[in-house]
C-alpha cells in the first residue's frame, strides 16, 4: 500500500506543481492548439490554448511510479516495464502528432496510416514482449488465453505455437487501437477525458491491489488470481490517476492547457496494457465505457452516412452532439463524469461477482 500512496502523491504534485512552469514555455514558443474547422463554433474561442500537456502528465506518472520503487526498495516487474514501454511509445506517438500541428500552424498532424503504423509497431514489440520472461511460477506478463475478470478457457494457443503467437498479436493491437483511439476521441471538451481516465484508473488501482492480496504465489488458492506482477501493476495505475487529478486542475473548464495527442494515445495506451497483462482485457470495455461510447458513435455515424447518405448524429464524438443540442460544455462533461463513474462501478461489481463464486 505504501508504493501504491507514494505513487499517486508524487505523481499528483509534480503535475500539479510543475504545470505552470510548462503552460509559461508554451505561451512563451507560441505553441496553441488549433481547432477543427468543421467542429462547434463555441470551440473558436480555444485558439492558441497550449496544448501538449500530455509530456507533464507522462512525466508525472513515471516518476511517481520511480519513486514508489525508491520507496519500496525493489526493483521494476516485467509487467511494469512493458506498460510503461506502451504507454511512453504510443506518448511519443502522439507528441510527433501534436508537434506537426503546431509547425504547419492546422489541426492536421500524422496521417492516419502513419499513426496506425507506429501504433502497430509499438503493440506488436509489446505484445510479443509480454508473452516472454515468465517468472518462478511459470507467469508471463500475458497469456494467449482471452480474459474477463481472469484467463476464461478461450485460448489463441489452440491455433499452435506461432499461429497462437501471430493471433495474440493481432488481439493485442486490437484492445490497444481501441483504447487509444477511443481516449484520443474522448478528448474533445475541457477536463472530460482526463476526469474520465481519473476514475478509470483509480478503478484499476483498487482491482489490481486486490489481485495482490489474492494472488495465488504458485498455490491453488479458490479464487486467487495468476496475475504476474498485480502490485506493480497498482502502483502504475495509481501514478497515473494521481497525475490525471493534477493535470484536471489546469485543464477543467475554462482549460488553461490541453493533453493533445501525447496524453490521450498514452492513456488509452496505458489502459489498454494494464487490461492486457491484468486479465481483464473484455472487462476493460464495461470500466471503460465512455471510451467505448464515443468510439461507436463515430463508427455508427461514418456507416450510417457511407450506407444511407443519413447522419444519425448531429455531430461526432457523441460529445460534440450534445453541443449541438445546445447543452452547457460543463453540463456535458460532468454527466459524462457520472455515467463513467456507473460504468466503473458495474465493471468493479462484475469483477468482484466473478470472485465471489470462485
Amino acid at each position: 500500500m505504501i508504493g501504491v500512496v507514494v505513487g499517486a502523491a508524487v505523481a499528483l504534485v509534480v503535475v500539479l506543481t510543475g504545470m505552470p512552469a510548462f503552460i509559461r514555455y508554451l505561451q512563451a514558443k507560441r505553441y496553441g492548439q488549433y481547432i477543427r474547422e468543421d467542429g462547434p463554433t463555441s470551440h473558436h474561442v480555444k485558439l492558441g490554448t497550449p496544448t501538449m500537456g500530455g509530456f507533464v502528465i507522462l512525466t508525472g506518472a513515471f516518476l511517481g511510479w520511480v519513486a514508489a520503487h525508491l520507496a519500496l526498495w525493489r526493483m521494476p516487474s516485467w509487467s511494469a516495464l512493458l506498460v510503461i514501454f506502451l504507454m511512453l511509445g504510443m506518448g511519443a506517438i502522439g507528441f510527433a502528432d501534436d508537434y506537426l500541428k503546431i509547425a504547419r500552424k492546422h489541426n492536421l498532424g500524422l496521417t492516419s496510416g502513419q499513426k496506425l503504423l507506429g501504433q502497430f509497431s509499438i503493440a506488436t514489440i509489446f505484445a510479443v514482449a509480454a508473452l516472454q520472461r515468465p517468472d518462478a511460477y511459470g507467469q508471463t506478463p500475458a497469456s494467449t488465453a482471452i480474459s474477463w475478470a481472469r484467463d476464461v478457457p478461450l485460448d489463441l494457443a489452440v491455433l499452435g505455437g506461432v499461429g497462437g503467437t501471430i493471433a495474440f498479436v493481432l488481439w493485442a493491437n486490437l484492445i490497444i487501437a481501441g483504447m487509444s483511439n477511443g481516449t484520443n476521441l474522448t478528448d474533445g471538451l475541457d477536463g472530460l477525458l482526463t476526469g474520465l481516465s481519473a476514475i478509470v484508473f483509480a478503478a484499476y488501482t483498487l482491482m489490481t491491489f486486490f489481485q495482490f492480496s489474492q494472488h495465488c504465489g504458485g498455490t491453488d488458492a479458490p479464487g486467487c488470481y495468476e496475475v504476474r506482477d498485480p502490485l506493480d501493476l497498482a502502483i502504475i495505475c495509481a501514478a497515473i490517476a494521481g497525475a490525471c487529478i493534477g493535470f484536471l486542475w489546469w485543464n477543467a473548464s475554462p482549460a488553461k492547457i490541453f493533453m493533445g495527442d501525447t496524453g490521450s494515445l498514452a492513456i488509452g495506451a496505458a489502459l489498454a496494457g494494464v487490461a492486457i497483462v491484468s486479465r481483464t482485457e473484455l472487462l476493460v470495455v464495461v470500466i471503460a465505457g465512455v471510451f467505448v461510447l464515443e468510439t461507436l458513435s463515430v463508427m455508427i455515424q461514418v456507416a450510417s452516412f457511407k450506407s444511407t447518405g443519413k447522419r444519425v448524429f448531429k455531430m461526432t464524438p457523441i460529445h460534440h452532439h450534445f453541443e449541438m443540442l445546445g447543452w452547457p460544455e460543463v453540463n456535458i462533461v460532468i454527466r459524462f463524469w457520472i455515467l463513467g463513474g456507473l460504468c466503473v462501478g458495474v465493471g468493479m461489481a462484475l469483477f468482484y461477482a466473478d470472485w465471489l463464486v470462485r
